[in-house]
């Protein structure tokens, strides 16, 4: 009597290999946003060390630790630091507000700014410099998220005028055309009061230099909140991006979702504009940065957009003041020059699609 036998088979079920696969992609993940982290670390140090006056590496650490009260530990302590943890919450909300706008409007040009929250907070700043004589950065910091909110809730109320509903579209038309008004009104009082014009240039070109701890405890509550209200928004705008009446059939209050949305890139591109401000390129180019290597779950595209825009503008700070030395360049000047081939090069890499 013969009895066959038949090898046992070691492949996996396509069941149990879909699980599998997963973690192993979260695990790839994870360990980009480590290596992100551990960047922003390295780079937040290299701020703290490298300065248009020239400390050595061993004297900056020891004083980093134990401050004595020289002229040295002040410049770490007083200057160096502050700017560096205004450029994390900066570059923080830009590149949240960045990843938010993108999603919001499916649109993957779609800029921080696209709501008129920038020129808001521009505008913001004319009037209180052409005015009312504010002269202190902290002072004009108020003001200009004072413009930006104004500016966000003009082109709200404009996109769901009437019965309408403020869809992507209409938020971005009336985005454009309060952007637009807004250039005029300050083009006219800057050349009609060319003093103003003089303060305004310097701010306008985008610096985290001369800021202080003040400046940093002004705009951290809205960063603090907008970065939240945009994480909490990842799921829904993940339903959101199949469409909107999938989204509705997927329990997704999309109204609510958009409001919130907007708030939340008011306060992140508001704060972030007050404090440092216009700098360009990171909210456009970073998330795309974040899609290409985490793909397009809007959760890790945020968790790495907030890691990787505060790298891309701390290290442009770093190598403007390396660049200019004894001066040092402004950080909206370098993001720009370092923005634009990175984006250029994406877009080259892969096609961009509506999101």
């Amino acid at each position: 009597m013969t009895i066959e036998t038949r090898p046992v088979s070691t492949e996996q079920p396509p069941a149990a290999v879909a699980p599998r696969a997963r973690r192993g992609v979260t695990a790839l993940r994870s360990l980009g946003l480590l290596l992100a982290l551990l960047a922003l670390v390295l780079v937040g140090l290299v701020s703290v060390w490298v300065g248009t006056q020239d400390i050595p590496f061993t004297s900056t650490w020891t004083l980093l630790r134990h401050p004595d009260g020289s002229e040295t530990s002040v410049i770490i302590h007083d200057y160096r630091i502050p700017r560096t943890l205004l450029g994390l919450a900066v570059g923080t909300a830009l590149g949240l507000s960045g990843a938010l706008m993108q999603a919001m409007t499916r649109n993957p040009l779609a800029d921080p700014g696209l709501l008129g929250v920038n020129l808001g907070a521009s505008t913001g700043v004319v009037v209180c410099i052409a005015f009312l004589g504010v002269g202190s950065v902290l002072g004009q910091v108020w003001f200009a998220l004072l413009g930006a909110v104004v500016a966000t809730l003009v082109v709200y109320l404009l996109g769901s005028a009437g019965r309408a509903v403020a869809t992507p579209d209409r938020l971005v038309v009336a985005g454009a055309a309060v952007t637009a008004v807004l250039y005029a009104f300050n083009s006219a009082v800057l050349l009609l009061r060319p003093r103003a014009f003089d303060q305004f240039r310097f701010w306008t070109a985008g610096s985290l230099a001369g800021r202080t701890f003040d400046v940093l405890q002004a705009v951290l509550p809205f960063v603090a909140v907008g970065a939240l209200l945009a994480l909490a928004l990842a799921p829904a705008l993940n339903a959101l991006a199949m469409g909107d009446q999938l989204g509705r059939a997927l329990g997704v209050h999309v109204v609510r979702t958009r409001v919130l949305g907007a708030v939340a890139v008011m306060l992140l591109c508001g704060a972030a504009t007050a404090a440092a401000g216009p700098i360009g390129f990171v909210g456009l180019a970073v998330p795309h940065v974040a899609r290409f290597v985490a793909g397009p779950d809007q959760r890790w595209v945020m968790a790495y957009s907030m890691l990787l825009a505060p790298v891309l503008l701390i290290g442009a700070d770093v190598l403007g003041r390396v660049l200019g030395a004894p001066g040092e360049v402004q950080v909206g000047i370098v993001t720009a020059f370092l923005g634009a081939p990175l984006f250029i090069a994406l877009c080259r890499r892969r096609k961009l699609v509506m999101l």
